[in-house]
């Protein structure tokens, strides 16, 4: 419309010009061609040769638009092509987050079909076919994917990583995982999930150290990390006493006297009847921090009743109203046959906190004594315990 309007203006600006010639000027042009001959005013001349001009240059100009026409199609095409893949792509991303999982993955299909960063369409096609549990549809996007990104690429390996976490596939999601030389934080994460999934509690150790140091976690959420993994992992080997010895040794001396390391190796070394070694590591870790599970938890290692009874004692003049330390001293006095101590502690555990094994603990003592009464009464007490338990367990 432009080049037009200059036309038309340049036209109209030699008609002027030639308006203005032809009052001034006398002059003309002879032009022979034999046996012709022409005779032009000099101003009609200069007319014609600037409306030839004008034509000549007129018709290049539709000449080079028809030739070009195709090329501008194409371009013209391509844009809006690109302006659809762009809108898919957009749209896949709104639905996604939305939570319209099904229109998300037609969308991303869209964009990937018109070539729309296809990686990504892939990927977002991916964890929207996930979340409809569309497994199969979900592994052929992330096959496509891969197809478009360079291998190990990060995008790929923590979607496909995570995704299969979310199914539960520790083992499967470690593999995807350590296709990745680097250690890429968010890999790191899901590792550690991974592991903890896995009960590969020891290798998760190593994982949180360099969360730790890459301020991920402060230094409580990693102890409290640490702890918990050191517990399930002892937990796990105590099968003979050489296994839990060696997995103990491994354990940072800071960490041994730690109540919940310290329970959880207790635990294992009573369960393989190792008494003396339990009540070892309980002593130790309660004269550096008293846990009233840790010191209920006494009583059940099988070592020197007597010894055992004198350092429970010892305890109970710092803490002298812990129920559970109560019932430990009642339940070693019962072992050591000190029928009257025993009832005494346990009746002073009940009195502050009636729990279901103190109760369970007393119908025991009372049922070696001969008082049938008392076995019934802490028998009854035991049982409506332990169904209010359950009843809270079932409402929660």
């Amino acid at each position: 419309m432009k080049f037009l309007l200059w036309i038309i203006a340049a036209i109209a600006i030699a008609v002027g010009l030639v308006a203005a010639a032809v009052r001034s000027s006398a002059g003309y042009l002879q032009i022979v061609w034999p046996p012709y001959r022409v005779e032009l005013s000099l101003v009609m001349a200069i007319a014609l040769l600037a409306a030839a001009f004008a034509l000549a240059y007129v018709s290049m100009r539709l000449v080079a638009a028809m030739v070009g026409m195709p090329q501008q199609v194409r371009q013209y095409r391509e844009a809006q092509r690109s302006r659809k893949a762009h809108q898919a792509i957009t749209q896949a991303l709104h639905e996604f987050f939305s939570g319209r999982f099904a229109r998300a993955e037609k969308a991303a299909k869209s964009a990937m079909a018109l070539g729309e960063q296809p990686g990504l369409s892939a990927m977002l096609a991916a964890r929207a076919a996930h979340e409809l549990r569309a497994f199969e549809r979900r592994d052929a996007y992330l096959a496509q994917g891969a197809e478009h990104l360079p291998a190990g690429d990060m995008m790929k390996v923590i979607t496909e990583a995570d995704l299969l976490l979310e199914q539960r596939r520790a083992t499967d999601a470690l593999a995807v995982l350590h296709t990745q030389p680097q250690k890429h934080t968010a890999g790191l994460r899901l590792e550690l999930k991974a592991l903890q999934l896995a009960k590969e509690w020891e290798k998760s150790l190593a994982v949180i150290d360099q969360l730790e140091r890459r301020k991920v976690f402060d230094s409580e959420q990693a102890a409290r990390l640490r702890r918990h993994a050191l517990a399930a992992h002892l937990k796990r080997r105590a099968t003979d006493a050489a296994t839990l010895d060696d997995a103990w040794r491994k354990v940072p001396d800071a960490l041994r006297r730690d109540t919940v390391v310290a329970r959880a190796a207790a635990q294992g070394y009573v369960e393989i009847k190792a008494g003396e070694r339990a009540a070892e590591i309980i002593e130790r870790s309660l004269d550096y921090a008293w846990d009233s599970d840790l010191a209920g938890l006494y009583a059940d290692c099988t070592s020197d009743t007597v010894r055992q009874i004198e350092r429970a004692e010892r305890w109970l003049a710092a803490h002298a109203q812990d129920a559970s330390l109560l019932l430990t001293l009642g339940r070693l006095c019962a072992r050591q046959e000190l029928w009257g101590k025993a009832q005494n502690y346990m009746d002073a555990s009940i009195a502050i906190d009636a729990t279901y094994p103190a109760h369970l603990a007393a119908a025991q003592l009372h049922a070696k004594l001969g008082n049938l009464e008392n076995v019934q009464r802490h028998t009854h007490a035991a049982l409506d315990l332990a169904l209010a338990k359950l009843r809270e367990r079932e409402a929660g």
